[in-house]
């Protein structure tokens, strides 16, 4: 059996302002580790799926290829919004805010533009670092692995799929959005953009 992101119950948050422990168990369980689950699966397969009968329209190596990035993606993105949560009432940095007023032209630009995209989009509203440009960027994903950029990594991971707020919120999106953000671990968002930016050095060397 390939192991790959075990259950990490470290991950799942408690006592978040108006995002519910229910709300976070349903998520956790069933949509995160169901991800997790249908990876090893598919990790299990694929090194006997047979390759000569490879075909764009459909054969069993094309689908486990499709449903690994949709799995590892969906895997990988939960951790890192579980990761970027926290009951702790912080403060954003202000190494943040200069950073998105670099790329935005202010922290209120990139909130609004942040929030635009998680209205937008079905699965995922991102904040990523463009190791091509060296920029911070908002994308959209309405599916784990859609609209992706490459060459780029992610800083915060806002799920917007109904799954992650229909307990509290029903089918109303945007009291869920102020939620999240009420919630977020800067502590780890400005870990990350750290070493974002020190990868980037490295990279354009």
């Amino acid at each position: 059996m390939v192991e790959v992101w075990k259950e990490k119950n470290e991950l799942k948050p408690k006592g978040l302002d108006g995002i519910s422990d229910k709300q976070l168990e349903y998520h956790f369980e069933a949509h995160y580790k169901g991800y997790v689950k249908k990876l090893n699966e598919i990790w299990e397969k694929l090194p006997s799926a047979d390759r000569s009968k490879a075909n764009q329209n459909y054969s069993e190596f094309r689908e486990l290829k499709s449903e690994e990035s949709f799995n590892f993606d969906g895997s990988l993105l939960h951790e890192l919004y579980f990761e970027g949560l926290t009951e702790k009432k912080l403060q954003i940095p202000e190494s943040f805010k200069e950073a998105v007023k670099k790329d935005f032209g202010s922290y209120e630009a990139w909130l609004e533009d942040f929030k635009a995209t998680g209205i937008a989009f079905r699965g995922w509203s991102l904040l990523i670092y463009d190791f091509t440009s060296g920029k911070l960027r908002n994308i959209g994903a309405d599916a784990h692995n859609s609209n992706a950029m490459w060459n780029s990594i992610v800083i915060l991971a806002m799920d917007v799929y109904e799954h992650a707020y229909y307990v509290d919120y029903g089918p109303k999106r945007a009291p869920y959005l102020d939620a999240f953000l009420k919630n977020i671990n800067w502590d780890v968002v400005s870990a990350r953009l750290e070493k974002a930016r020190k990868m980037y050095e490295i990279f354009r060397q």
